[in-house]
Formats: structure tokens, C-alpha cells, sequence
């Protein structure tokens, strides 16, 4: 076998040059084509409607059906999401491809230096194409514009849910458990997860 030499290495690396590059462009290019915008309260519509096509991939599996159409409820009924919007200050997103609606996030500050992403979801056939990615480095993008300095983002993910995975690879760590009563005897058995996130 020939040893390589010097003018095939630098040949090969020729080639590794563009392709790395071409990797970052295709990436940068698919978040491209997800867009994010604040949502107000004329969106209370779409994000109930969103919600009603994201719980039952998300939830059918791990709650029973009942639970879920009182959680749903609870969380995604018109007054309720004008209640979280104007009482309880939690800002919501909503995430479009090509001008469609994909997705939602919310947010709540929870501390001097703490946020809640309360909401992450997206639509079963957008999962796989970056979305979710999209939505939490979107999300803490928005917080660094908005908050002087360092600070924690938590998320509580039911403990069967699939995507903690997901979510461990993108930096949050498990902190904690709860297993939160939420009323006619459910409780939220989640993970407590968090990041902590620099900001000079």
C-alpha cells in the first residue's frame, strides 16, 4: 500500500474544506426556513387549535384520555391562554414554515434569573426537520435580548416522554423530579430540566 503523500493530503483536504462547509449551509438554510414571531392575544385560536393536533401524539401513550382532555382544557381552553397571556405573563410564540404555522413556545419568568419554558410543541409531520431545535435556541436567543446578564432556563417533561432525550442533547440536565396535583386527582409526573445560560 503507497503512503500518502503530501499532494494527497492536500487534495483531501480540498475536499473536507467544502464539505464542512456545505454541511453548516445546509444547516443554517433548514432553520431558514422556520420563522418565529410573538404571539398576543388574537392568536388564542391557533394555539388552541395547534395544541388540539400536537397532544394526542405527545400524550396519547403516556396519560389516559381522560387526563388529557382535562389538562387540555386546562391549559388550552380561549380564556385560559388569554388568562396566562394578560395575568400571568407568560409570552407565547408561534413558529411558521412558509408562513405556515408549526409550532408554539411559552415563557415564563419564574425568578430574578429564571425562565419557564412552559410550552414546547410542534406538529407531528414538522418533527424531525430541526423544529425543535429551532424553538429553544429562538427562545433563548429572545431572553438574551431581554434579560442583563446570566441566567436558568427550566422545563418540566413528563418522565415517559420520549423527548427528554432530545432535550439532554440539547444542554438541559436533569435537576429534580415533581409530580405536581393539578385537581380531579392527576398530578404532572415530570423531570425537572434545566440549562444554565451565559449572557455578558
Amino acid at each position: 500500500m503507497k503512503s500518502m503523500t503530501a499532494e494527497t493530503s492536500i487534495h483531501i483536504r480540498r475536499i473536507a474544506i467544502p464539505a464542512i462547509l456545505l454541511y453548516f449551509w445546509a444547516r443554517n438554510k433548514k432553520f431558514n426556513m422556520f420563522e418565529i414571531r410573538k404571539a398576543t392575544i388574537d392568536d388564542r385560536f391557533l394555539i388552541n387549535d395547534l395544541a388540539s393536533r400536537t397532544w394526542s401524539d405527545t400524550y396519547g401513550k403516556i396519560l389516559t384520555k381522560e387526563q388529557i382532555e382535562y389538562m387540555f382544557e386546562m391549559m388550552y381552553a380561549p380564556g385560559n391562554i388569554i388568562k396566562q397571556m394578560t395575568e400571568l405573563h407568560h409570552q407565547y410564540f408561534i413558529i411558521s414554515e412558509g408562513g405556515i404555522p408549526k409550532g408554539y413556545l411559552s415563557i415564563e419568568k419564574t425568578g430574578d434569573n429564571t425562565y419557564n419554558f412552559q410550552k414546547i410543541y410542534s406538529l407531528p409531520e414538522a418533527h424531525g426537520s430541526g423544529i425543535g431545535r429551532f424553538i429553544i435556541e429562538q427562545g433563548i436567543e429572545y431572553l438574551k435580548k431581554i434579560h442583563p446578564g446570566s441566567f436558568t432556563v427550566e422545563l418540566f417533561v413528563n418522565r415517559q416522554n420520549p423527548a427528554v432525550g432530545f432535550y439532554k442533547h440539547m444542554g438541559l440536565k436533569e435537576v429534580g423530579t415533581r409530580d405536581y396535583p393539578i385537581g380531579n386527582g392527576y398530578f404532572m409526573n415530570d423531570y425537572i430540566m434545566a440549562i444554565e445560560v451565559e449572557n455578558p
